[in-house]
């Protein structure tokens, strides 16, 4: 069975977003970019919020593009050549390569997927769509990109709910000399 898994940039106190909704002190070193496109390919299917999709609708336009570097360009093709699933209360649709709305809630999408041939795992992208994954016990893994800053509260990275989830750390790695990456899996 696929693995569901939620990755995003922390803040050290815990927080995806700062109180007025900001990620520029996520901005990635090259190797934290780098960390992106390997974590990019091992994906199957990207599942994203209205927020984050219209975040990453950046990585598909043609003006953007002509800036890229390369490193710019292998992150979009790689983008661009993933099946995405967009959940929204407001858009009636939505463009992008191999992007489409979800039909269902996140728990009918994620069981749709999993019972699919395929391979990669089911990323999800976005801290409001993980804690709805969450709240039906979907996550197998998180993985958090915990940068060195304290941004005083925003947007949790765990959702917070009051309800015990066990963890077991599979991973803690040094991404860059101030950015590591610790990976958790759910204990069921």
């Amino acid at each position: 069975m696929r693995d569901v898994t939620y990755s995003m940039n922390v803040s050290a106190d815990g927080y995806v977003a700062d109180p007025e909704g900001g990620i520029g002190w996520s901005d990635p070193a090259p190797e934290v970019f780098r960390y992106w496109t390997d974590e990019i390919r091992g994906a199957g299917t990207h599942l994203l919020g209205r927020r984050l999709y219209e975040t990453m609708s950046y990585w598909e336009d043609p003006e953007a593009q002509a800036t890229f570097d390369e490193a710019d360009r292998t992150w979009a093709e790689l983008w661009k050549a993933l099946p995405k699933v967009v959940f929204s209360r407001t858009l009636t649709d939505v463009t992008g390569t191999n992007t489409r709305l979800a039909t269902g809630t996140v728990a009918d999408e994620i069981a749709r997927l999993r019972a699919e041939p395929g391979d990669g795992e089911i990323a999800i992208g976005g801290a409001m769509l993980a804690a709805e994954a969450a709240r039906h016990d979907l996550i197998d893994e998180y993985r958090a990109i915990v940068h060195p800053v304290l941004v005083g509260g925003g947007l949790p990275f765990f959702p917070q709910e009051a309800r015990r989830v066990d963890l077991r750390l599979v991973e803690a790695r040094t991404i860059v000399d101030t950015v590591v990456l610790l990976r958790y899996r759910v204990q069921r």
